[in-house]
């Protein structure tokens, strides 16, 4: 037992000097647009909001409402819903909406097996694009009304190549959802602290000229997933220090959880299925020292559970509460940003599903497989 205890207290002692790296870093201002800034100036940035959608008859009516009450000036932005091999009503409903352009993947590739559908019909839709923004979303989603005026108040300020944006989990008071919106929340607060190392596809800009200069996702495409961070990192070798993170609550987009267990790991171990493709370092340690401190919080109660022994619980205890508290300190402000704190009261009774959670979708994630959207993929 001293040995796994030595080694996990050394971890946890590395593991809390990360997460205060990520609370001194946590952006502490919210971007303001300059004054006299407006949404319905017609010399403003123009934008092509693409967005990948496959049996989303649920959602996308709305996200396209939602769209249409922006307060950016109409003609300076259009959309493109690209449908992959839906087999519902999603493309009925896009073509309820007059200013929404439909593609049909299927119109295009026909039976082509593909590996990554998602980023064909992100591609497919850039193609078409007239803009010189793309803005993706997720057909799942809801975007607030001053998103685009925002994002262009941002550009003509900033003048970025990439921008990253928050995402929220939309939840209700069901345990599932709480703990979906926690871990996502967390997640989010470190894509504002360690900029060029993560991101989501579900709220994300860069320029066309970007995207064709390091040739889209040429090179990426036979990844299932990585539509996003994949990308980025592509972006960030061409475009140093041309990434850049907006903090506004006006640009915050809400995106629907998964609705029980079994797609929550689903949805985790496909997140985690593209780890492999991480290049850099700094990431590559930042995770795996992560799932170490996880893999050794997880061998407490295995091992006491194995040999009948309970003095592993006291330590286990211990080490668990130490863990939480570091991660409640940073946790807190971004639950602040997000208006979310009231979701915390979740956060410590999750920590023992939360660390198994890590553990097996992150093995899952390298030697497994998983469905996405009613196809399996390795």
């Amino acid at each position: 037992m001293n040995i796994l205890l030595i080694t996990s207290v050394l971890f946890l002692l590395v593991y809390t000097a990360l997460i205060i790296l990520y609370s001194i870093r946590w952006p502490k201002n919210c971007f303001i647009p300059r004054a006299g800034f407006t949404g319905s100036d017609k010399t403003n940035t123009h934008f092509s909001i693409i967005i990948a959608a496959r049996n989303e008859e649920k959602h996308i009516g709305c996200l396209l409402q939602a769209i249409q009450n922006q307060t950016y000036a109409s003609g300076n932005f259009e959309v493109i819903v690209v449908d992959d091999y839906s087999t519902d009503g999603t493309a009925s409903i896009v073509q309820q909406f007059a200013f929404a352009n439909l593609i049909k993947l299927k119109d295009i590739d026909g039976t082509q097996q593909l590996n990554s559908y998602k980023k064909k019909a992100l591609e497919t839709g850039i193609a078409q694009a007239k803009g010189e923004w793309i803005v993706c979303t997720d057909a799942d989603c809801r975007v607030p009304p001053q998103w685009l005026e925002t994002i262009a108040a941002f550009i003509e300020e900033k003048k970025p190549q990439m921008i990253v944006m928050p995402v929220a989990i939309q939840c209700s008071s069901r345990p599932i959802e709480i703990f979906q919106a926690l871990d996502f929340m967390t997640l989010q607060g470190i894509t504002a602290t360690m900029l060029h190392h993560m991101c989501n596809g579900a709220n994300l800009a860069y320029t066309k000229k970007a995207f064709d200069a390091v040739n889209g996702f040429d090179g990426i495409d036979e990844v299932a997933s990585g539509d996003d961070m994949l990308l980025m990192y592509k972006i960030a070798k061409s475009f140093r220090g041309e990434i850049q993170y907006l903090k506004s609550t006006n640009v915050i987009v809400q995106t629907a959880p998964v609705k029980d267990v079994k797609e929550f790991f689903q949805q985790r171990i496909r997140w985690a299925s593209k780890t492999g493709q991480y290049k850099e370092k700094g990431i590559w340690l930042s995770m795996l020292l992560v799932y170490l401190v996880n893999v050794l919080l997880l061998a407490f109660p295995v091992v006491a559970l194995g040999t009948g022994n309970i003095l592993y619980v006291k330590p286990w205890l211990a080490l668990l509460v130490a863990k939480t508290g570091v991660e409640f300190v940073f946790l807190f402000p971004v639950a602040g940003f997000f208006n979310q704190k009231k979701l915390l009261w979740l956060f410590p009774l999750a920590q023992p599903f939360h660390i198994a959670y890590i553990v097996i979708a992150g093995w899952l994630g390298k030697f497994g497989s998983y469905n996405w959207k009613g196809r399996t993929v390795k």
